[in-house]
């Protein structure tokens, strides 16, 4: 009997985190817009680290970074949104996202905050003037903050099924902490 009252205990402690996380988004900028991807996507934020190139991939597909012995590939958002490069700085970091079962990071310029949009002041994206932004099609929604906007990005969007793929393969690969070299 005791054991069930533990299990029923554990259940509701999870229940409840995910409650928490409901309606909560991480946000941050990339060039004159802020973003914002639902906090349950992700798994840290961290500096920007070294990283290695793969060679013959898209140009967004920055590389690859070692993470406690765990290899991931980074993608920059500001190239995948074609957007023009800027040079990384102190404020550059990477969100270590999960996207279907897959580990990957994404460079961005600076982290905003994390904010709660509930789902009333959630508008889907204008289907005016998309032709010219093409960062709308990984766009699901447009959260309104107080006297803001957020664009809500799909993560699964975000990536194509070649981007899973050197994802996967990169995922399935660890590093001897000691050599720290991919």
């Amino acid at each position: 009997m005791a054991e069930t009252s533990e299990l029923k205990l554990d259940v509701t402690t999870e229940s409840d985190e995910h409650n928490a996380q409901r309606g909560k988004y991480m946000t941050f900028k990339s060039g004159n817009e802020y973003f914002g991807l639902k906090i349950e996507y992700v798994n840290e934020i961290i500096q920007f680290q070294s990283i290695t190139a793969i060679p013959e991939t898209e140009s967004y597909i920055k590389g690859l970074i070692n993470l406690r012995g765990k290899v991931i590939p980074v993608i920059d958002v500001r190239l995948r949104f074609k957007q023009p490069a800027i040079e990384y700085n102190d404020r550059t970091c990477i969100i270590v996202i999960n996207v279907k079962s897959t580990t990957v990071g994404l460079i961005v310029e600076k982290i905003a905050e994390v904010v709660e949009i509930k789902d009333d002041n959630i508008l889907p994206p204008p289907s005016i003037g998309r032709a010219d932004k093409q960062h709308h099609k990984y766009v699901y929604g447009i959260g309104k903050v107080g006297d803001s906007v957020k664009l809500l990005l799909d993560p699964d969007k975000l990536l194509n099924d070649e981007d899973l793929a050197v994802a996967e393969q990169a995922n399935d690969m660890v590093v001897d902490e000691e050599e720290g070299e991919v």
